[in-house]
């Protein structure tokens, strides 16, 4: 027995074989091993492959052709190398030459009948299997045909979409709620509170009318710690636009700085031993300065003293007399770990006017 018909044959006795649709899955699951097969052997070529399944073929619809029964009409030609044709019945003495003989597949006196070929589903695609009497039964049943119109499918949402979409409208009006109870929408005039007053924040110190002064007495009593001097230099740092020129005339030596149209300021180097002097206590810084002839500026003062912070920024108008210009600054009890600087802008509206500066200096308030 071929080895696939034997196979089907096995599968057969596992159920019922006159169930049709149990033969057409037996029929199905064979086919389906042999894809296997074929796809899993890289040596097997096409023409192979489609010689092995025509094979199948054939051998399906010939197991097939037992259970379907035979019908009237003409009754195929058998020679006996078991070729089947197509050819109308006739009748043949039986000693007819050829080799050639007519089966009588009916009772005497019947008229021949032949069995028809069955037709594979999914194998054979010119057809279908007969229908089975449960899908006759259900073919004079009334169809429903699916709902096709896009308009309602759009409209169908998920159920998870749905949950979401009113846990999130939930939650909103919750807020609105809370909200409203909080009075978060009104304004303090309307519970009855005077308006807040615009705050203004600022760490500038701008005096307008001159800086601060210290009596005679006072600034003599004081004890002094030179900051600069016209006669080092060195402790002055210049960026790229802005400049530092030593001078001198009939009111001492100075150094006129003059910043650039940037508003990059001049600093000033304020050493690590002076810091430590000063560092937890209150301390009172001293600009000696002028403006340059006949040109009144707006001189600015930044700080920073590094560990000890800064003392913010300072803002004084300077005229052409020389005057001191003074601010203090409460420092914290900490050791510096470097020095610091005082970074000196000549000209705050940026206009290239200089400020000539003949000593800083610091002193401590006990």
């Amino acid at each position: 027995m071929d080895p696939i018909e034997k196979a089907i044959r096995n599968a057969f006795e596992k159920g019922d074989p006159d169930d049709r649709a149990f033969r057409e899955r037996v029929y199905r699951s064979a086919f389906a091993a042999l894809d296997r097969a074929l796809l899993a052997n890289p040596n097997v070529t096409v023409e192979v492959a489609m010689k092995r399944r025509k094979a199948m073929q054939a051998k399906i619809a010939e197991i097939e052709s037992e259970f379907l029964p035979a019908v009237p009409g003409a009754a195929p030609e058998v020679d006996l190398d078991g070729e089947i044709g197509d050819r109308a019945p006739s009748s043949v003495a039986p000693s007819q030459p050829g080799g050639r003989v007519e089966p009588s597949l009916g009772a005497p006196g019947e008229a021949p009948r032949s069995r028809v070929l069955p037709v594979v589903p999914d194998i054979i695609p010119e057809g279908s299997l007969p229908p089975s009497a449960a899908e006759a039964a259900l073919a004079g049943s009334p169809q429903v045909s699916p709902d096709r119109d896009t308009r309602r499918i759009g409209r169908r949402l998920p159920l998870t979409a749905i949950f979401f979409g009113v846990t999130i409208l939930a939650l909103v009006g919750i807020g609105l709620w809370w909200a409203i109870q909080s009075n978060a929408f009104k304004t303090l005039e309307q519970l009855g509170q005077p308006p807040a007053q615009t705050p203004t924040v600022s760490d500038e110190d701008y005096q307008p009318e001159g800086a601060p002064k210290l009596s005679g007495d006072d600034t003599q009593n004081r004890n002094w710690i030179n900051v600069f001097s016209p006669e080092s230099p060195a402790q002055v740092a210049t960026p790229s636009d802005a400049k530092a020129e030593v001078m001198k005339d009939e009111s001492g030596a100075f150094i006129r700085v003059t910043s650039g149209t940037s508003g990059s300021a001049v600093s000033f180097d304020v050493g690590q031993g002076i810091l430590e002097q000063i560092a937890g206590k209150k301390a009172v810084f001293d600009i000696i300065a002028r403006a340059e002839d006949g040109k009144e500026t707006q001189m600015s003062v930044d700080c920073n003293f590094g560990e000890l912070g800064d003392c913010g920024r300072k803002r004084y108008v300077v005229g052409n007399e020389r005057n001191e210009y003074l601010f203090d600054v409460q420092l914290p009890a900490k050791r510096p770990g470097s020095a610091g600087t005082i970074a000196i802008n000549s000209d705050f509206d940026k206009q290239g006017k200089s400020v000539d500066i003949y000593e800083i200096r610091v002193s401590v308030t006990e």
